[in-house]
């Protein structure tokens, strides 16, 4: 007897999942490792940044006061008595009229409370003129203005990206606490596949499904295992997948979900005495998307066809994986474009459209990448985002507005967008 699945609201599955996700240990890595890294531990500030008050331009420290009255009626002289760089420090005391001829980033001289530009001045051998009065700290950056030490710059779960990587080098951390990465199986189901490397014969088809999973696993800094490819043999695929639940932290399955009379997983499931959280999603494609838990161990029931894949791995392990490593932002980060040309199909359940998303100077557009049966693979490869369209409405034209899910971006989003 054929099971008969309730299909549940994207959200619900995502919520199943993701209160289930524990955190994984912390561990620290070198500031050239970290690269691509969820931070483990904030980010604090060792001390003030600037270090000192110093020259945001090239110029003339001056004491302000000096230059009260100026006017382009009435220019005030000043005599340059020393010469600065980036590194280097004044030793002079400035007298009245006095100036100090400095570059970029080096400290302001004691007496100094003031930078004039270069193009704010008439020089003539050493001294130089201004036709302006300046005002105590103008151009001038503080000591502290950007960060006080013991400030919190960054929260833990933050992705480190090359701008968390100056941040970090900037105060010393030469070793970063980040969370450990999952290890993931990997095991594609179906006696159809044949290996990348095989020629075709009647019936079968290439495994495009484990390659992509492993790439997108990479794409978010996450290691893979290929527990390689298995005919549709209820017992060879057991053991399989109880090898992988010893060895991997996570399991991502393609296949064998659905309930033909080859379709293992939901019987293997079973005998692993797992939870079952849902195994049918209002989603297109991707429906028969199911997902467990067994051992405190979440395993992905993904569909075997590729653009089903995909997408489910997109929205349901990607998320999971990323709360695993403490990210903060675990969600596709999502926005509002104008769609492009029609798209006339009707949508019973929740609709995924691989999608072609760009900015333009009249707003952000989005189209179709091609063919989009759940069994495509050129429109994932064309796409660079999903566009959503709800579930019970029957078609959207050209110029409508609709939501679309960003791909392949360092963060994401705090919350699901729908």
């Amino acid at each position: 007897m054929v099971e008969k699945r309730k299909p549940i609201p994207v959200r619900d599955a995502i919520e199943a999942i993701m209160t289930r996700v524990k955190p994984l240990r912390a561990e620290t890595v070198s500031l050239e490792e970290s690269y691509g890294r969820i931070l483990a531990e904030p980010i604090i500030a060792t001390e003030d940044v600037p270090a000192f008050t110093r020259s945001p331009y090239d110029g003339f420290a001056i004491r302000a006061e000096d230059s009260e009255g100026a006017s382009g009626e009435y220019r005030k002289q000043f005599t340059v008595i020393d010469h600065i760089g980036a590194g280097e420090v004044c030793r002079k005391p400035l007298a009245k009229g006095e100036a100090v001829r400095i570059m970029t980033g080096a400290p302001l001289p004691d007496d100094a409370n003031a930078v004039v530009m270069l193009e704010q001045t008439v020089e003539s051998g050493n001294t130089f003129t201004v036709r302006k009065a300046f005002h105590a700290n103008e151009n001038v950056s503080m000591r502290g203005e950007e960060a006080k030490k013991g400030e919190v710059l960054l929260d833990a779960g933050h992705f480190i990206h090359p701008g968390v990587i100056a941040l970090l080098a900037t105060f010393g951390y030469d070793r970063v606490k980040v969370s450990a990465k999952p290890l993931v199986g990997i095991l594609a189901t179906g006696s159809e596949l044949v290996d990348v490397s095989q020629p075709l014969e009647p019936g079968k088809i290439r495994n495009s499904n484990g390659p992509m999973i492993a790439a997108q696993l990479k794409r978010i800094g996450v290691e893979s295992r290929s527990y390689g490819m298995k005919e549709d043999d209820l017992e060879a695929c057991l053991q399989i997948v109880k090898t992988a639940l010893e060895e991997a932290d996570c399991l991502i399955t393609t296949g064998g979900v659905s309930v033909g009379d080859f379709d293992y997983l939901p019987e293997i499931y079973k005998r692993l005495g797992a939870e079952v959280l849902f195994n049918k999603v209002a989603m297109r494609p991707g429906s028969v998307t199911t997902v467990t838990h067994a051992d405190g161990k979440l395993l992905f029931g993904l569909s075997g066809n590729p653009s089903a894949c995909f997408s489910g791995f997109e929205l349901f392990a990607r998320p999971a994986l990323l709360k695993m490593m403490g990210s903060r932002k675990p969600f596709l980060p999502y926005a509002k474009a104008v769609l492009a040309e029609d798209f006339t199909k009707a949508n019973p359940f929740t609709r995924f459209v691989r999608a072609v998303y760009q900015e333009t100077p009249e707003g952000a557009k989005v189209a179709p990448a091609g063919f989009n049966k759940s069994s495509a693979v050129s429109s994932i490869a064309k796409g660079n985002a999903m566009i959503v369209l709800p579930g019970g409405t029957r078609g959207f034209q050209a110029g409508d507005e609709v939501d679309v899910l960003l791909l392949g971006l360092d963060e994401g989003a705090e919350n699901w967008m729908i």
